[in-house]
């Protein structure tokens, strides 16, 4: 049975290539050739797809160290890099913090229901906290804080993940 694939299905639109800095050698020269040609077939199949789309790549890597490391193609690297966002991790721009919070909180929070007060303490310690998983982690930091309703719960874990971080 035939199945349409990530591509045919952006066709006239964006395929998101999310960590693509993760991607197989091996797959990145299939992907480099399906760039080029705005082509490919499926697996078994015989007929060539001809697909317009746009692509989109994210990666937490350094991929020029990646290129130099045999780890990633050179080629592939200039073929997506038409236009580069580099976008610094939430630890990096702490004023965003309580803004992305506020916005998580509305969004996450179940409609109808009284949403629970970030208290200084809590603000405090998300402003302290390093954010290693970056966004993702204050997202889940968010929901867990919409579920317990309980901001100096989550300001004591916080802090008390610091802690850990910064003892020898």
């Amino acid at each position: 049975q035939k199945k349409a694939g990530m591509f045919e299905n952006a066709d006239r639109g964006t395929v998101l290539l999310d960590e693509i800095g993760d991607m197989d050698i091996r797959l990145q020269a299939k992907l480099l050739q399906v760039l080029q040609d705005s082509s490919f077939q499926r697996i078994g199949g015989k007929e060539t797809i001809k697909v317009d789309v746009r692509i989109m790549a994210a990666t937490h890597r350094d991929l020029e160290k990646c290129i130099a490391d045999r780890t990633f193609r050179e080629d592939l690297f200039y073929r997506l890099n038409v236009i580069n966002i580099h976008l610094p991790a939430l630890r990096e721009r702490r004023e965003d913090v309580l803004p992305l919070t506020d916005f998580l909180i509305q969004k996450h929070a179940p409609k109808g229901t009284a949403i629970p007060p970030v208290t200084p303490a809590l603000q405090r310690a998300l402003m302290n906290y390093h954010w290693p998983g970056n966004v993702r982690e204050l997202e889940n930091y968010v929901r867990k804080f919409l579920i317990f309703r309980d901001p100096e719960a989550l300001a004591t874990e916080l802090s008390a993940k610091m802690v850990r971080v910064v003892a020898p």
